[in-house]
């Protein structure tokens, strides 16, 4: 499973505090904290900062490289701002997201076509967002085949079939569900990932809700999520369902987060 953590968003109160400090410690800290509970990337998000964005972006990624060598999840659809980060970013991000809405799509393919970066392909067209899993399916097929067509690597690709909240109607859990499963049939090489704890807005004990979507999305196929990894039983969830999904060779992963703890609640 691959991790992006999901932590250093503007939209946060405190991330909102630390970046009108500018208190790079506590930025730092946290990217700190991600990493070492099983972040593969940290998703940097500075859009609430409107017409400000780009200056707080790159001091976002700066700070982060400072403290980490995980790589970052560049997280805006502005490709202005994308590409002020990744003239400064380290190594090789994950951008996040591309769609089929068709000013999106035209602003940001430039940027990553025929690049190396993680791309994060959203279920999303100018026709709104999909209820169903032949929805997802659809726009997902014209998304994975115009990227390849772009000469973005397969293997880049990170479909997000959209979460949607279980509270607005009580077939999107399952939808998504079936999406997932579909499209890593559909297109072998390609992962399928997820905003995750939207399905738990406007419910109470969100976490319960989320880590047993987790374990259901993985069981499916998903294969990498942007989430808290700070939440423990999450991260533990992930490494017990990936065992018995038969993605651990030889139990590897879930004996090793045995032996660091990381399965004790």
């Amino acid at each position: 499973m691959l991790v992006v953590g999901e932590l250093i968003n503007s939209s946060r109160k405190s991330i909102k505090a630390a970046i009108d400090a500018e208190d790079a410690g506590a930025i730092k800290k946290i990217a700190k904290d991600q990493t070492e509970n099983g972040a593969d990337y940290i998703d940097v998000n500075a859009g609430t900062y409107v017409g400000k964005e780009d200056r707080y972006m790159k001091w976002l990624i700066s700070t982060v490289q400072e403290a980490v060598d995980t790589p970052c999840c560049i997280d805006s659809p502005d490709p202005k701002v994308v590409e002020a980060a990744l003239n400064l970013h380290k190594g090789t991000p994950m951008i996040n997201s591309i769609s089929l809405e068709k000013e999106r799509w035209d602003a940001l393919l430039p940027v990553v076509a025929g690049s190396d970066f993680k791309v994060i392909a959203l279920c999303m067209s100018d026709s709104g967002m999909p209820e169903t899993k032949d929805d997802r399916l659809a726009i997902a097929g014209d998304l994975v085949n115009s990227l390849v067509k772009n000469n973005v690597a397969v293997e880049n690709i990170y479909v997000d079939p959209l979460v949607q909240p279980i509270s607005t109607n009580d077939s999107y859990g399952m939808e998504f569900m079936n999406a997932v499963e579909a499209i890593m049939a559909e297109f072998p090489g390609v992962h399928t990932i997820c905003g995750l704890s939207n399905i738990s807005y406007g419910l109470p004990e969100r976490e319960l809700l989320n880590q047993t979507f987790m374990v259901m999305a993985i069981c499916k196929g998903l294969d990498s999520a942007i989430i808290n990894p700070l939440d423990k039983r999450m991260m533990a969830n992930v490494y017990a369902a990936e065992t018995l999904a038969g993605r651990d060779e030889y139990c590897g992963n879930y004996l090793a987060a045995f032996r660091e703890e990381k399965l004790a609640l």
